[in-house]
């Protein structure tokens, strides 16, 4: 039976996505967002699927990671996931989920028979790992590659491909999902290219420090503490441990 309610505000759970392309500091970025957030390193967990490079930021703190090793399915993300939540992790990043989407392609890639149907034996186990990521207990924070985006437009009648800006490595229609994504370029300047919580969007360029994530917070917990996010000053990717207060 269907029902009509007012419409009301709860405590959220942000779940976030850092986009950009190789070295444009997506982990330290998501470390740094989630510090902010939690102002304990003990609860932050990284499923790391990128070669160890969570640990590369160990003289942050003492933040914890788990090791998807070479399995890049949806179920061994799941699993870890999982893993974080029963460990109380409140901030889990995800670190990248571009190569489940690589597993999947070839998966896809491997299957016999037309091409077309067998996406219907690919399409349950990304629908699985997202709604995993959706309706987590803890804030997520996932992190995609970007590569460079064609499109092929006819000139002198030929198709002739251009460049139309940089495209996650995830399956198309996948920034829907979050709530905010945020795009990082190699000067790690971030920008919005979605955003829900009015925190972002319409904003200069900023980079990300403790009190980005800290704004995150009092939005999630409907605090109006910090309702916008300010230009920060440029932050070091060096050896430096970052302070939070709350």
């Amino acid at each position: 039976m269907l029902l009509i309610r007012p419409t009301t505000r709860k405590q959220a759970k942000i779940k976030l996505a850092l986009q950009g392309c190789s070295g444009s500091g997506k982990t330290y970025s998501a470390l740094l967002l989630a510090y902010g957030m939690t102002n304990d390193w003990r609860k932050i967990a990284v499923v790391d699927s990128e070669n160890g490079s969570a640990d590369l930021y160990s003289h942050l703190g003492n933040y914890n990671v788990v090791s998807l090793g070479s399995d890049y399915s949806p179920e061994n993300y799941i699993e870890a996931i999982s893993l974080c939540e029963q460990s109380g992790m409140e901030v889990i990043i995800v670190d990248s989920i571009s190569h489940c989407w690589d597993y999947l392609l070839d998966f896809h890639a491997n299957l016999q028979g037309n091409s077309f149907a067998n996406w219907a034996k690919v399409t349950p186990c990304q629908n699985a790992f997202v709604q995993k990521i959706l309706r987590s207990p803890s804030h997520i924070i996932c992190t995609m590659r970007t590569k460079q985006d064609y499109v092929l437009n006819e000139k002198n009648g030929k198709m002739i491909p251009e460049k139309v800006g940089l495209k996650a490595m995830q399956r198309d229609g996948m920034d829907y999902e979050f709530t905010v994504v945020l795009d990082i370029d190699l000067k790690h300047h971030v920008q919005a290219s979605k955003d829900r919580t009015g925190l972002f969007m319409g904003r200069p360029e900023f980079t990300i420090t403790p009190k980005v994530g800290q704004a995150i917070l009092n939005w999630c917990d409907l605090n109006p503490r910090q309702p916008t996010v300010q230009p920060q000053i440029p932050q070091t990717y060096g050896n430096d441990t970052p302070t939070a207060t709350r």
